[in-house]
């Protein structure tokens, strides 16, 4: 706080109108037009974006990574695939030297690759026609860890099979099962989905004994 100025809540209110202005266009009635985020996290938080849709809460500038580079003109490209008559929408950060490179951000460095970004990937592989592709996380410190995937095309019967998946519940306006992840206790629908309302209590272990003992 600075004179009469909530400078932290400047610098969040700017982050959430970078983050909505970046964020995928998508059209909640057109459900033949899938988009590859979609499908790859939570179909039912991809379902509530379309049907009830909540603003997410961003933590920071690294949290619009991604979407900042996508917005650039070097190397960033949308494509399409069409699976009868849906068509998926996806787009790769960059397309460099025949590969296509996607970036994400992280609290820390995983060990392993996120399991939804290595389908991401191996479909933009599949929509621009690659072979090889790269997914780089980054940190708020600038830590970089980078991961290489060669184009599999069982991870993208996976991927169709969520489109399919998701466009029917789209048309039969049901709401997809849980799918819990690590996203789900940060996720905007977390009420929706389990507690009625995020609350927390201490007790102590003098209490438990306590309770137990009566």
């Amino acid at each position: 706080m600075l004179g009469d100025r909530d400078y932290r809540q400047l610098i969040k209110n700017a982050i959430d109108s970078i983050g909505r202005e970046i964020q995928p266009k998508i059209d909640p009635n057109d459900i033949k037009t899938i988009h590859l985020h979609e499908v790859v996290r939570c179909l039912r938080r991809s379902y509530f974006d379309r049907v009830e849709p909540k603003d997410v809460e961003r933590r920071g500038f690294t949290d619009l990574v991604s979407g900042l580079l996508r917005n650039m003109k070097y190397g960033s490209k949308s494509g399409e695939f069409k699976m009868e008559d849906i068509s998926l929408n996806g787009q790769a950060d960059m397309i460099v030297d025949d590969a296509v490179i996607i970036f994400r951000s992280a609290n820390k460095l995983p060990e392993n690759p996120i399991a939804r970004d290595l389908l991401y990937l191996n479909t933009c592989l599949v929509i621009f026609d690659k072979i090889d592709g790269i997914l780089i996380y980054i940190t708020g410190d600038r830590q970089e860890a980078s991961f290489s995937l060669s184009r599999n095309k069982k991870m993208f019967q996976e991927v169709a099979r969520r489109i399919r998946i998701l466009n029917n519940l789209l048309k039969e306006k049901k709401v997809p099962i849980l799918e819990p992840s690590d996203e789900c206790s940060n996720c905007q629908y977390y009420e929706k989905c389990y507690l009625p309302q995020k609350t927390s209590q201490t007790i102590s272990l003098t209490e438990l004994v306590g309770i137990r003992q009566n």
